[in-house]
């Protein structure tokens, strides 16, 4: 590396009210041979105040790896990704190479007047500087063929372009924007008349475009429709460097990864899996059984030297005194018993001490989803009926001639943005009334909604007297249903994250089920295990299920109806 330190590119010229921030960073020196290009993080440690977020975390990626972080909400995806581009700093380890990094931050850095065609102009403008270095090293070395010194960083240089694609930019800046639904927005718009969706994906356009070494992706996906995620997935598998992302469309890591690096407890601490996510969850699934297994093993060898220590070895020692002429044997016998058992407890003691030190901590409890949803007696049971709607209109937002909901049904409601996917949603849980038509309701029914926000009246009540008062009869304890952390249970609930007010609602649902269940958007803001855990659940469940949601997982192996809806 020390070779490029001369070649560092002049500053580019943007106005100074826009100086470039992650993702666009000035670049320091040329890149690496991308066979060369490789990203170490070594023991990272880090921490909010007291609140350790990980710790020991060690990550190596090569050119042509793109990994996906996965785990649980706030178990640090964001966190590492930030280290790893620098805008953070662990209190320790050490993160090495990767060369020219690009990190996606939602926020466009650039000032609201600044155009469109501005934030193009920026992320191509260290390939056009690079343009401008070849045309001056080539009409130097015309001019002295023998200038060392030219040639040597011509071939640096024109190993740069290379791996940036220098000579197809342009046209990569046009298919990038049209691909990720921005071809139609003029270039001369300014960033302030842009949606916050349309300045989301521009700023992953920019990224794109200038096409860093190393990509550092956190939920890329986000406001993305189909063909927009299908041309990031082309795009990103293409790429020659280096990708690590974070993302919770598992669709999209299925097609995009090489590998996963699961950050939640596992027996070895965060672990790598190679392949693609279908392939993470199948290895997984069976590292768990690995780790309750061992659990398991050792709870009943401790429990076994605990007994031996305690009762068995001291029972080998009968309390039978020797007749007269026997009392010489006895007393060599009974020598060599204490003998025996003095070796014994000792071996038990040891073997106790060790394991109670080194023993295998219990595997945190997963998500056990005890929804009992049970069709009411009654009309359902006679009709097979839970809900049925006829001509139901909600001004401006929603109209359906006809929907019938059986007692065990499986219905996926699908859509664009303001097609009304959330609208029927409250319209079947009469949260909503229609301007017009009808919706029946069986006789005894009771529906449950999961609403995409989740707000709680009292905020400062804790998530345990929020579930102890929704309880129904043999309801699971909060705890046991893993979707909160000890740690979280007796907080206020208004200082949960979003995510965790979420799996809390999902837990109050799960409290007292209801024989109809609705879930709006089910997978926004839990992890990818838990919507794995949840759906799995659902599965099995006896009531009828209805879930409105574009997640792609989730549609590409819906085993029920589908109602798509049109915006």
């Amino acid at each position: 590396m020390a070779d490029h330190e001369e070649l560092t590119p002049s500053p580019r010229p943007f106005p100074e009210a826009a100086a470039p921030r992650a993702p666009f960073p000035t670049q320091d020196r040329w890149c690496l041979l991308p066979s060369r290009l490789s990203l170490h993080a070594r023991d990272l440690h880090f921490a909010y105040g007291d609140k350790i977020v990980f710790s020991g975390v060690d990550l190596t990626a090569s050119a042509g790896h793109r990994v996906g972080l996965v785990g649980e909400n706030g178990i640090g995806k964001s966190t590492l990704l930030r280290l790893l581009a620098g805008i953070e700093h662990a209190q320790a380890g050490t993160v090495e190479g990767g060369g020219d990094i690009g990190f996606l931050d939602q926020e466009l850095p650039y000032p609201a007047e600044a155009t469109v065609a501005d934030v193009v102009d920026d992320a191509l403008a260290d390939i056009r500087k690079a343009a401008l270095r070849l045309d001056e090293l080539g009409a130097r070395l015309a001019e002295h063929p023998d200038d060392t010194a030219a040639l040597q960083e011509y071939g640096l240089v024109l190993d740069w372009a290379q791996t940036h694609d220098l000579w197809d930019a342009d046209r990569r800046a046009t298919l990038v924007r049209t691909g990720l639904g921005l071809g139609d927005i003029a270039t001369s718009r300014q960033l302030d008349s842009l949606s916050g969706g349309q300045r989301s994906r521009l700023a992953l356009a920019a990224l794109l475009i200038r096409q860093p070494e190393t990509l550092l992706l956190d939920e890329p996906t986000n406001h993305l429709d189909d063909a927009a995620l299908e041309f990031l997935q082309r795009h990103l598998a293409s790429l020659p460097g280096i990708v690590l992302l974070s993302s919770h469309d598992r669709v999209f890591l299925d097609a995009v990864c090489t590998g996963i690096v699961d950050l939640d407890p596992a027996l070895g601490g965060p672990s790598r899996y190679g392949g693609r996510y279908s392939d993470y969850l199948a290895a997984k699934r069976a590292e768990r059984a690995r780790w309750e297994q061992r659990f398991a093993e050792e709870q009943d060898e401790l429990r076994g030297l605990r007994h031996d220590v305690a009762v068995t070895a001291r029972d080998i020692n009968h309390d039978r005194g020797p007749t007269d002429n026997a009392k010489m044997a006895y007393d060599f016998k009974t020598g060599r018993v204490q003998r025996q058992i003095s070796r014994r407890v000792r071996n038990a003691r040891q073997r106790l001490a060790e394991l109670e030190r080194d023993q295998v901590r219990k595997p945190p409890a997963p998500l056990r989803f005890a929804a009992r949803l049970t069709a009411a007696n009654g009309e359902p049971a006679a009709t097979g009926l839970a809900l049925s709607v006829r001509d139901i209109e909600v001004s401006g937002r929603l109209r359906l001639d006809r929907l019938d909901v059986g007692a065990s049904a499986r219905l996926l409601v699908t859509g664009g943005n303001g097609s009304g996917k959330s609208t029927l949603l409250a319209v079947l849980a009469g949260r909503l009334a229609p301007c017009g038509g009808v919706v029946h309701r069986a006789p005894g029914v009771r529906i449950g909604l999961l609403d995409q926000d989740t707000t709680f009246p009292d905020p400062g009540r804790s998530p345990i007297a929020l579930y102890a008062a929704a309880a129904g009869p043999g309801a699971p304890e909060l705890r046991t249903l893993g979707l909160l952390p000890p740690s979280d249970l007796e907080r206020p609930v208004g200082a949960l994250s979003v995510g965790q007010r979420r799996r809390l609602a999902l837990a109050i649902l799960a409290a007292d089920p209801p024989d109809v269940l609705l879930l709006d958007e089910p997978t926004n803001h839990i992890s990818l295990t838990l919507a794995e855990e949840l759906f799995t659940a659902l599965d099995e469940a006896p009531g009828a299920v209805v879930v409105a949601s574009h997640d792609r997982w989730l549609r590409q192996g819906w085993p029920g109806t589908h109602l798509a809806l049109a915006s």
